[in-house]
């Protein structure tokens, strides 16, 4: 009894850690991507700007444009993006549906080759691959994953990913704006906001890349501080060639 419940729990454990996150979804890497983006885009062009010795008013109204063409520009391109992969899978998938359709025998002998090459019998092959081409949905489904590697039932939604980098972008790109909104003259609140995001932001990433959170909070802060460090100093150098 003691020897069942214990691989009982055994059996419980393994289920529990042997569980995977989301991979394929379409809001993580068009998320992630905005956030970043809009974070060092908009602390870089605001840095810029400000080394260029303008006025307050100037930095507000070029961090506050700088917000709205990033989103919609990610927005816009995310959807295209998106779209175009997910219009050349249903491509994919319709040209598999009609060999289906057409050569039943020929795709059933394909995939049972396919389960051949990986180490099945040859017996075995043929008898699962006669199973599952019985119904063509499922079949489909197999032939895709098999050959083309994706599933049917979970593919990218362009409207997530697009809604998804427009939010993100415009939230990161809001950071180094806040403190001008709140009333701050200098352009040291928004640099230190803004790089205190940036490691947020990687940091939070971490938890899903399993790196580790200092690593890459501190890679993100370098590569934000850098991007805005060489823009104040253009910034600096083109106005006073200008002026």
């Amino acid at each position: 009894m003691a020897i069942i419940e214990t691989e009982a729990a055994l059996h419980v454990a393994h289920r529990d850690n042997h569980t995977h996150r989301d991979v394929n979804g379409g809001w993580l890497r068009p998320a992630v991507f905005g956030a970043m983006d809009g974070l060092v885009s908009n602390l870089a062009l605001m840095t810029g700007v400000a080394g260029g010795s303008v006025s307050q008013q100037t930095i507000v109204i070029t961090g506050l444009a700088g917000l709205a063409a990033g989103a919609f520009s990610m927005a816009a391109g995310e959807y295209t993006s998106v779209a175009s992969q997910r219009e050349l899978v249903e491509a994919e998938l319709d040209i598999e549906r009609r060999e289906l359709r057409r050569h039943p025998q020929d795709e059933e002998a394909e995939l049972a080759a396919l389960y051949v090459a990986r180490g099945v019998e040859p017996a075995l092959a043929r008898q699962v691959a006669r199973q599952l081409s019985r119904d063509p949905e499922q079949a489909l489904e197999i032939h895709a994953r098999e050959e083309l590697g994706i599933d049917p039932g979970d593919l990218p939604s362009p409207l997530v990913a697009a809604v998804s980098s427009f939010g993100s972008f415009a939230l990161g790109a809001l950071l180094p704006l806040l403190p001008y909104l709140l009333g701050a003259t200098a352009l040291w609140p928004a640099v230190l906001l803004a790089l205190a995001g940036l490691f947020g932001c990687g940091a939070v990433v971490a938890k899903v890349t399993a790196r580790s959170w200092w690593f890459s909070g501190l890679r993100q802060l370098a590569l934000g501080g850098a991007a805005a460090g060489v823009t104040y100093a253009l910034g600096g150098l083109f106005g006073t060639a200008v002026g």
